[in-house]
């Protein structure tokens, strides 16, 4: 059940995350991650994971009360005016949608492997710094059937705002495995028979749009910005695949990268959705 409670002031102290929202290391330490948006917090609200509190505009609420209403656990609801709220950002064109969750319970790689059906489709990234590039490729693997995102224990965390905002909700609706070893996972997965493919720019062998992308369970690898997949994740990988391009640019962003090769698997592996995974609670 929804409390709705008005607010002319955000100093009440149930509000306090949301003004330090700039600070995520410290809402990471408190178990609780902020969605921000709309569409974020609608994919929220129709997911499984706890929510502790929202604040929004009245029209908001009003769009998405039906979500709201159909929550489990009792929460408040916070209106507030929308010039108010600008007062967390500062700047115009803002929303003010936003909404506290609690930081699930960390995913087992034993729990996601049995909880994605075969022929299973993973995505792992390693040493990824940037929490919007993080997003975004959590965006384009929802979008292309990815079961379970694996996020190595260098990147950056995952229910950082940022990196919930940019995958505009969809970190809601994967699983999660955060915190691994990157070589030992590779290595798990590998003596389970999937293929482990690193999306390497210097790939020699085999380029995107011509690699069989149909043997078995298969997990894309993505690395860091700038320098890419270290040598001793190369090593721990099945092979390694680069995109074709002209002479005018060596690499392309991460984040696009991620799209073009998700998109060729999934495009090559499944002429309908992938098979569906179970969410934690």
């Amino acid at each position: 059940m929804t409390r709705l409670r008005t607010v002319t002031s955000l100093q009440l102290p149930e509000l306090e995350p949301y003004r330090a929202m700039k600070r995520s290391y410290d809402q990471h330490l408190q178990g609780i991650f902020i969605a921000e948006g709309e569409k974020a917090v609608s994919q929220l609200l129709l997911s499984p994971y706890r929510i502790l509190n929202a604040l929004m505009p009245e029209k908001y609420y009003r769009r998405l009360r039906p979500l709201c209403d159909a929550r489990p656990e009792d929460f408040d609801i916070f209106l507030a005016d929308k010039e108010l709220l600008k007062e967390l950002t500062g700047y115009k064109y803002y929303q003010g949608v936003l909404a506290i969750g609690r930081i699930p319970a960390r995913l087992s790689l034993q729990e996601a492997w049995e909880r994605s059906p075969s022929p299973r489709f993973f995505m792992a990234v390693d040493e990824l710094a940037n929490a919007e590039n993080l997003g975004v490729m959590i965006r384009n693997a929802a979008a292309f059937a990815v079961q379970t995102v694996i996020v190595g224990s260098l990147c950056c965390n995952p229910w950082l705002r940022r990196s919930i905002r940019s995958s505009v909700g969809n970190i809601f609706s994967i699983n999660i495995v955060e915190g691994v070893d990157i070589r030992k996972t590779f290595s798990w997965l590998r003596s389970r028979s999937m293929q482990v493919i690193a999306a390497h720019p210097h790939a020699e062998s085999h380029t995107l749009g011509s690699y069989d992308w149909t043997r078995g369970d298969l997990c894309l690898t993505f690395g860091n910005e700038g320098r890419g997949i270290p040598p001793d994740v190369l090593d721990a990988c099945t092979a390694s695949v680069s995109i074709p391009m002209s002479n005018r640019a060596d690499s392309i962003n991460v984040a696009c990268a991620s799209a073009a090769f998700l998109y060729d698997a999934w495009r090559v592996r499944h002429s309908s959705a992938a098979a569906p995974c179970t969410l934690p609670q």
